[in-house]
């Protein structure tokens, strides 16, 4: 019956693989900030209406969609799997000059959520079509707000995983090579939190310095200070990230700024250090400030924990994509200290997150995440959607 599966799995990917690639140039042209992705919500639950398969809307702009299965036999106690895709866009003008690219000035699908969008909804053709292979159901998360690190946490308050025993997600990733898919089991993401430092000094007319503390300069000496956590303060061999993201300081050219503030993003791969770092920020902003008779207050925010894959669904992953692309398209990844929502299911059931490669240099797919000309090779598209539908088999089949 698996192969049977398989080979189906196969066959309607490459029927729809246009379609899937259709999807994802329409989400790309209209992109939505995290938490008001209304239309493409709408367009979704469209879809899904298209499809035949029934959802329900939550967390203001999610969408469940569930996949039931016909293969057992009635009141046997069955298997549920979820699959998730987030589908939020980012704060970012499109430079790519492409024919589909973002009709909205400042917002652009730069991080491949257009992408997650439309294989997911390749998945749901395909276990819908093949309903009758596996018993139990496959529930689709289509997840708001992953870019400001809460989606997750909401879809979970609604319910999503009430009766799950497991979850799988994927992202499209331009550090692997397209049509290569990382499964690794373990830490593949980050730590990831937040910080902003406001810092409080004295204005002044801008011809007469001395007569102020000028806080645009305890804010620069303050972001090279931060440098020296992780060039100095912590091991070689410790992966972390303290990056000033904002800047903000004064009111016109001529004065002396009073007050200034900076925001920025800590991302640590040990639970250890993940402890240590706010405590150690603080200090710093705090000793700069009283340097130069300013004051900082430091409000520190703990994000998403990073994210491990477990050992058996690694496994389970990495025999999908042998089964439905072949060995050759097992890939190897470090992982990255970027961060990801997903890790919020994980606490949760065991699951795993699946890197899938994009980059391709020979269609301008070459620039990195969060890239103002960020693109992919769409061709990997179809096989995230065959991967995703052959792992939820698996596992509804029982392996």
């Amino acid at each position: 019956m698996e192969q049977r599966a398989t080979e189906r799995i196969k066959a309607i990917g490459a029927a729809i693989e246009s379609s899937i690639i259709a999807d994802r140039r329409y989400y790309h042209a209209h992109p939505e900030p995290s938490g008001k992705e209304h239309a493409t919500s709408e367009s979704i639950c469209g879809r899904l209406d298209a499809l035949g398969v029934p959802y329900r809307r939550v967390a203001e702009t999610g969408v469940i969609a569930s996949v039931r299965g016909t293969a057992g036999a009635s009141g046997e106690a069955c298997r549920a799997i979820a699959l998730r895709c987030d589908i939020d866009a980012l704060p970012v003008t499109e430079r790519t000059g492409l024919p589909y690219a973002s009709e909205k000035i400042g917002m652009m699908h730069a991080c491949g959520h257009d992408c997650h969008i439309a294989m997911m909804l390749g998945a749901t053709r395909i276990l819908r079509d093949l309903a009758s292979e596996f018993a139990g159901e496959a529930r689709i998360l289509f997840q708001p707000a992953e870019e400001i690190s809460i989606g997750s946490t909401k879809m979970i308050e609604a319910g999503a995983l009430d009766g799950v025993d497991t979850i799988y997600g994927a992202h499209i990733w331009s550090e692997i090579d397209a049509g290569l898919f990382s499964c690794e089991a373990g830490r593949r993401m980050a730590h990831t939190d937040w910080f902003r430092i406001d810092i409080e000094g004295v204005s002044a007319h801008g011809s007469m310095p001395h007569k102020g503390v000028d806080a645009i300069v305890v804010g620069a000496e303050m972001i090279d200070a931060l440098q020296i956590l992780v060039s100095r303060d912590i091991s070689p061999f410790e992966p972390a990230v303290v990056t000033v993201g904002e800047f903000h300081g004064g009111e016109a050219r001529n004065i002396m700024a009073g007050s200034a503030y900076l925001t920025g993003t800590v991302r640590t791969w040990s639970d250890e250090l993940r402890r240590e770092l706010p405590s150690c920020i603080e200090h710093i902003a705090e000793k700069t400030a009283h340097t130069f008779g300013a004051v900082a207050r430091v409000t520190y925010e703990e994000g998403n924990a990073g994210l491990s894959n477990d050992v058996k669904c690694a496994k389970r992953a990495q025999l999908a994509v042998a089964e439905v692309l072949g060995a050759e398209a097992l890939g190897k990844y470090r992982g990255t200290l970027s961060g990801e929502d997903f890790s919020e299911y994980l606490r949760v059931v065991p699951g795993v997150f699946v890197f899938i490669g994009c980059r391709n240099p020979e269609v301008g797919a070459s620039h990195p995440q969060h890239s103002c000309y960020y693109d992919v090779d769409e061709s990997v598209l179809a096989k995230g959607s065959m991967v995703a539908a052959q792992y939820a088999i698996d596992f509804l089949q029982g392996r």
